[in-house]
């Protein structure tokens, strides 16, 4: 979609259910802070930011120039600004936002404490994530991850091609294989999700001493 549609609530509708706008939101602020760590004074780079759903809490959070977003879809972004942040907010907190759908995620020029994906692998095919994985290698800092969401079944899918609004699923053993293709681990947090979906944490293999424990969760209903 290269324009911005007439109903003013279609940017909420692109990113998910309307009904659910505010709680996809609410769980991954709380994810990132409650159980991960993100602080205002860390760098976070959201991808596939959308509409800001989650934007609109994590923006105000941090400090200016803390936040960062990638999405294909400018119109969507804008719409965000308009009717969800607020401009005055935005000048205020000066978020930076690119607009490609190839994971170019160096294109920031600087790395990231937190990076979170909500719902991107479940539409992405296995080339896309390994481009995807990649990037957030490069840009990752040492002590610091990737939460992402995905379909977990028994069936991978094998496609060539990004799916949408449909989603596709993927093996842990397969999100596993990817990961350590780029030299990261991942593994899976019970953490609720309004989507079924599955959050993962990608993160550098010296970290691993010093991730949550499951005994620190405190899964939402």
């Amino acid at each position: 979609m290269s324009e911005q549609p007439i109903d003013e609530h279609f940017h909420r509708a692109c990113v998910g259910p309307q009904n659910e706008y505010d709680v996809g939101a609410a769980h991954q602020f709380n994810l990132l802070t409650l159980l991960l760590g993100l602080r205002e004074y860390h760098h976070l780079l959201e991808l596939g930011c959308g509409s800001l759903r989650a934007g609109r809490l994590f923006i105000p959070y941090l400090l200016p120039d803390h936040y960062c977003g990638l999405e294909p879809n400018r119109w969507l972004v804008e719409a965000g600004l308009d009717r969800e942040t607020g401009r005055d907010l935005a000048r205020l907190r000066n978020p930076e936002f690119r607009f490609n759908d190839d994971f170019d995620l160096r294109s920031f020029g600087r790395s990231f404490d937190f990076i979170v994906a909500q719902s991107i692998f479940s539409h992405a095919s296995q080339r896309q994530m390994e481009k995807c994985l990649s990037e957030v290698k490069a840009v990752l800092a040492p002590s610091c991850l990737l939460a992402a969401s995905y379909h977990e079944s028994d069936a991978d899918y094998t496609g060539d091609a990004w799916v949408y609004p449909e989603s596709v699923t993927y093996r842990m053993e397969t999100m596993n294989r990817l990961a350590e293709g780029v030299g990261l681990r991942c593994q899976p947090l019970p953490w609720g999700n309004q989507n079924q979906q599955t959050w993962l944490i990608f993160y550098p293999p010296e970290r691993a001493g010093a991730l949550p424990t499951p005994e620190y969760i405190r899964c939402p209903n």
